[in-house]
């Protein structure tokens, strides 16, 4: 690849990249963004040309948990827009837990996207350090425990019962899975591409990478130069702009300043997202619940939520949130059906939040892949501008449509990233 060196000149991106889901596409944004990168996010594949200039899109999709034909569709016209627009590289990213199930959808998207590129092999890693997501052995860690541990094995749509990657992975890909274990990482980028030598030998066609670290993350990147597609979460980003000559720069991050009022709507059930939802109502800020229940009954759940809303904004942030524990969220779903229950409460907190930046909020944190992706739709945002990092993973955004002409700021939280005070936190971040 030819180093990227003329920023203000240059027509085309040189890195395209593909989201499974919204909340995702943001947090690979923000990792691009702190290394230097001009990033704009799409919200679904764009109708015409890139309008403004950047070295990376991340196009955002909502394909994580949707059926595999449909999510290889959708990809497969995202990475040809990509490719249109001169993109050298693809970035296929996918959650830092590795949500998915024998059926795809990372698996099949991953295959699709190795044949429409005419390559044989490619990496997959979640690894994210700053989130706690370490890869060794092939074995996936959130925290001091593996991933069956951590909570993600009740996850309501994608349930993570087994930690080891290759094994994964295998039932999903019609290619052989290998592994890049820690010892060849640790000896510098020579080595892992012998080990990608090795592994093409042996008729494997994805590598599974073990990451402890960032500087490991930083490693692999070099290792990566010229390879057609990478997969994986968003961790491996931090390593790919020194490939096309870019250092980190603060004015990558760059918005409009942040002004209006304050929300947060929340529908993910995450272990994370919960302690969110419990460290703001304990700080004695205003929340509602939303009933599913009641949403199911025809209830005007929006309009009351609305109305409840209003007294409260002008005092500072409010919380309207569904988020439940596991034992909840199941039997929720035994009484109307996992796809029911979760679209009802997605389409319930798309009408609230579109109903809050009505009402003027102009400051709005989303938590939850899923939830994010329907309230970016019921606010008709195509585009969003990438800047100032809140956690780990989880920028601020700033974007304009016909319901928010003057601009929103926008954070699209996912459901197990952030620390316990995020949901307060956010709103102190410049």
């Amino acid at each position: 690849m030819t180093p990227h060196t003329d920023r203000k000149t240059a027509p085309a991106i040189v890195l395209g990249c593909i989201a499974d889901d919204f909340t995702g596409a943001t947090d690979l944004a923000n990792n691009l963004v702190r290394a230097g990168m001009r990033v704009v996010q799409a919200i679904g594949v764009p109708e015409g040309p890139l309008d403004t200039q950047a070295d990376a899109v991340v196009v955002a999709l909502k394909s994580r948990t949707i059926a595999p034909d449909e999510a290889v569709a959708q990809s497969l016209a995202a990475l040809q827009w990509l490719r249109a627009q001169g993109a050298q590289q693809i970035y296929f990213k996918y959650c830092s837990t590795f949500d998915s199930t024998p059926a795809g959808n990372i698996g099949p998207v991953t295959d699709a996207l190795m044949q429409a590129l005419e390559t044989r092999f490619t990496i997959a890693t979640p690894a994210f350090p700053d989130n706690k997501r370490t890869v060794f052995k092939g074995y996936l860690f959130a925290g001091d425990v593996l991933l069956n541990e951590s909570g993600m094995q009740d996850h309501p749509l994608t349930p993570m019962t087994d930690p080891n990657l290759v094994r994964v992975l295998q039932p999903q890909t019609r290619h052989k899975v290998g592994l890049v274990d820690y010892q060849a990482v640790a000896q510098g980028p020579d080595a892992i591409r012998a080990r990608f030598a090795a592994l093409q030998a042996q008729g494997v066609g994805i590598a599974i990478v073990d990451a402890l670290a960032n500087a490991d993350l930083v490693t692999l990147g070099q290792a990566l130069q010229g390879m057609p597609l990478v997969t994986a979460g968003s961790g491996v980003a931090i390593g790919l702009p020194q490939n096309f000559g870019i250092a980190p720069d603060a004015q990558a991050a760059a918005l409009p300043p942040a002004a209006g009022l304050q929300a947060v709507v929340s529908g993910s059930c995450s272990v994370a997202t919960n302690r969110q939802v419990a460290e703001f109502i304990a700080s004695g800020r205003p929340a509602l619940a939303l009933d599913p229940l009641r949403i199911a009954s025809g209830a005007d759940v929006v309009g009351e939520a609305l109305a409840w809303a209003g007294g409260r904004l002008a005092s500072g942030p409010v919380l309207v949130y569904s988020t439940a524990e596991p034992a909840a969220v199941r039997a929720i779903q035994g009484r109307l059906g996992v796809e029911q229950a979760g679209a009802m409460v997605e389409d319930a907190i798309a009408g609230i939040a579109r109903g809050l930046v009505q009402a003027g909020v102009r400051q709005l944190v989303v938590a939850g892949g899923e939830t994010s992706g329907a309230c970016v739709q019921a606010l008709g945002i195509a585009q969003m501008r990438i800047g100032a990092q809140i956690d780990p993973g989880v920028p601020w955004c700033f974007a304009t449509s016909d319901v928010v002409p003057e601009g929103l700021h926008i954070t699209l939280k996912s459901g197990n990233f952030g620390t316990p005070d995020f949901f307060t936190k956010a709103f102190a971040t410049p």
